[in-house]
C-alpha cells in the first residue's frame, strides 16, 4: 500500500489544490499535515498577531473537512517524524519561492532522501512558473509589459484555460493530533484575537462572488479608498484559502476593461514572485544597486510619526491608522504611504517594508519587497526617483469627500471637504470653531511637503550622480 503525505504550508484550502491532487490520483492512503515552525513564528513580536489567528482558524475549516495533523517544530524532524511513524513513502507539497523556504524545502527533501521517502513538489501558488515566462534567450524579464505579454501569449497557447485540480476527499485518513486537539494559539505562544477578515476558503470565495458582481467597475473604483473597489482578495491568496487560478478563472468571467485590469493585477502578483524566484538578492538590496548608495536623510521621529498615523497629513495618517487596525489597506494608498515615507520623510523603504512586513494581514515578501521597491525607485521596473505623490492632490482626487480621512482620523469629522486635506492651512479661528486646533486635537505637519520634495530629488541625484 503506498501512503503520501500531503505537506500544506500557504496554501490553506481542499479544492484546486496541485499536490493533494497528485498525492490522491497517486497513493492509496493519503494523510496530512500542517507544522506551526517556530523559526518563522518567533520573529513575530505581536503576540497578538492575526496572521497566526487566521492560519488557525484556516486549519479549523479545513478540520470540518477532512483530517489534519498539526505539529510545532522544525520541519524537517517533525515531517520525518511523521512519516516513520505511519510508514510514508511519498511526501506532496506545493513549491515556495521565498529564499528561506527553498532552503528549508531542500532540507526536508534531503532528510527524507536519507531514509528513502520520495519528495514531489508542484506549481500551486502561481500560474506560471518561470521557465514558461523567460525571454527567447532564456533571462528572465526585467520589465512588467513585456512580461506580461509574453504571460498572456502563454495562456493562449493552453487555450485560455487553466488548471482545475480535482480533490476527492475520502482517501484522507484521520489523525489524533488536529488543530481542535489543544488550544494550538496557546501552544504556539500567541494569544487568541479576531482577524479584521474572516479565514478559510468558504469566506475567500463569498468574498470573490461579491467582488465579481462590481468588477467592471474595478478600474476607476480600486483607487479610491471609501467606496470597497478593491477585491479584498490578497489575504485569500496569501494564505491559500483560494487558488490563483480561481482568481485567474474569476478575470475571465467578463471582458470589461475593469476584468482586463483585474487580470493584470493577478500577473503583477505573478511578475514579483518570478522576480524574487530569478533575484532572489532583491531581499536584501536594492533591485537596481546604485540606490543602496542613497543617504537617506530622516530619521526616527519622522518614522515612529508615520508609523502611528500622526504626521499631520491626513490621507497618509488615515491610510496608517487603518494598517494598524486592520492589517488591510487599499492598493493605492500603500503607494501613497510609501513614497511619502521614502521621498517626503526621506526615511529608508527598508523600514517602511519591515512595517508593512509586520502588520499586514496578507503580507507577501515578493509583493512587499516589490512593492516597496517600486516606490523608493530602486526595484524592477520602477516608477523613476523624480515621480513623487503629492499627499495633498493624492488626497483630493480619491477621497475628495473626506469619507475615508473622516472614518480614521474621527479629530477631522468636522472639517468640510475643502480644508480636510490640508488642516493646518486653517486660520486659527477656524480651527478652533471646527473644535480640532492643530497642534493639540490633531498634529501639525511633521515636514514641509514643497521643501522635502526638492530635498528628495537632491538626495537621489547626489547617490545616482
Amino acid at each position: 500500500m503506498q501512503k503520501g503525505l500531503v505537506w500544506f504550508r500557504r496554501d490553506l484550502r481542499l479544492h484546486d489544490h496541485a499536490a493533494l491532487a497528485s498525492a490522491i490520483s497517486s497513493c492509496d492512503e493519503v494523510h496530512c499535515l500542517f507544522v506551526f515552525d517556530p523559526e518563522i513564528l518567533s520573529k513575530l513580536e505581536d503576540k497578538n498577531d492575526a496572521r497566526v489567528q487566521f492560519i488557525h482558524d484556516s486549519l479549523v475549516e479545513m478540520q470540518n473537512q477532512a483530517s489534519i495533523e498539526v505539529r510545532y517544530g522544525d520541519p524537517k524532524k517533525e515531517i520525518l517524524a511523521y512519516c516513520q511513524e505511519h510508514e510514508i513513502s511519498d511526501v506532496f507539497t506545493n513549491r515556495d519561492y521565498e529564499p528561506m523556504a527553498k532552503e528549508r524545502d531542500q532540507a526536508v527533501k534531503e532528510a527524507l532522501s536519507s531514509k528513502n521517502i520520495k519528495f514531489h513538489t508542484f506549481m500551486d501558488s502561481v500560474v506560471y512558473e518561470a521557465k514558461r515566462t523567460l525571454k527567447d534567450d532564456g533571462t528572465p524579464y526585467k520589465v512588467f509589459t513585456p512580461y506580461m505579454k509574453r504571460w498572456l501569449s502563454v495562456l493562449a497557447e493552453d487555450g485560455f484555460e487553466v488548471a482545475n485540480y480535482q480533490c476527492d476527499l475520502s482517501k484522507i485518513v484521520k489523525t489524533k493530533n488536529s488543530i481542535n486537539s489543544k488550544d494550538w494559539m496557546k501552544e504556539v505562544g500567541f494569544h487568541s484575537c479576531k482577524p479584521h477578515l474572516e479565514a478559510g476558503t468558504q469566506a475567500a470565495k463569498k468574498q470573490l462572488e461579491a467582488f465579481k458582481k462590481k468588477i467592471s467597475d474595478y478600474t476607476i473604483m480600486r483607487d479610491f479608498p471609501a467606496a470597497d473597489g478593491t477585491s479584498m482578495m490578497s489575504v485569500y491568496i496569501r494564505h491559500g484559502n483560494i487558488s490563483v487560478r480561481d482568481l485567474v478563472r474569476a478575470a475571465q468571467s467578463g471582458s470589461t476593461e475593469g476584468h482586463h485590469k483585474w487580470l493584470s493585477e493577478v500577473i503583477w502578483r505573478e511578475f514579483y514572485q518570478y522576480i524574487l524566484d530569478q533575484f532572489p538578492q532583491v531581499e536584501k538590496q536594492a533591485f537596481r544597486p546604485a540606490y543602496d548608495q542613497i543617504k537617506w536623510r530622516g530619521g526616527k521621529k519622522e518614522l515612529e510619526a508615520w508609523k502611528n498615523g500622526e504626521t499631520g497629513f491626513p490621507i497618509i495618517d488615515a491610510a496608517m491608522r487603518c494598517l494598524k487596525a486592520t492589517g488591510t489597506m487599499p492598493n493605492r494608498l500603500r503607494m501613497v504611504t510609501a513614497s511619502f515615507l521614502c521621498k517626503t520623510l526621506l526615511v529608508n523603504w527598508r523600514e517602511g517594508e519591515k512595517w508593512f512586513a509586520a502588520k499586514l494581514l496578507d503580507f507577501d515578501l515578493a509583493a512587499n519587497n516589490g512593492g516597496w521597491q517600486w516606490c523608493a525607485s530602486s526595484g524592477v521596473d520602477a516608477q523613476p526617483y523624480f515621480r513623487i505623490f503629492n499627499p495633498y492632490s493624492q488626497s483630493k482626487k480619491f477621497d475628495p469627500d473626506g469619507i475615508f480621512i473622516k472614518t480614521w482620523c474621527p479629530e477631522l469629522s468636522n472639517l468640510d471637504e475643502k480644508s480636510i486635506h490640508a488642516p493646518h492651512e486653517l486660520l486659527p479661528m477656524e480651527q478652533q470653531l471646527a473644535g480640532c486646533v492643530i497642534g493639540q486635537e490633531y498634529p501639525a505637519p511633521v515636514v514641509d511637503y514643497a521643501k522635502k520634495r526638492v530635498e528628495a530629488l537632491a538626495m537621489y541625484k547626489q547617490a545616482l550622480g
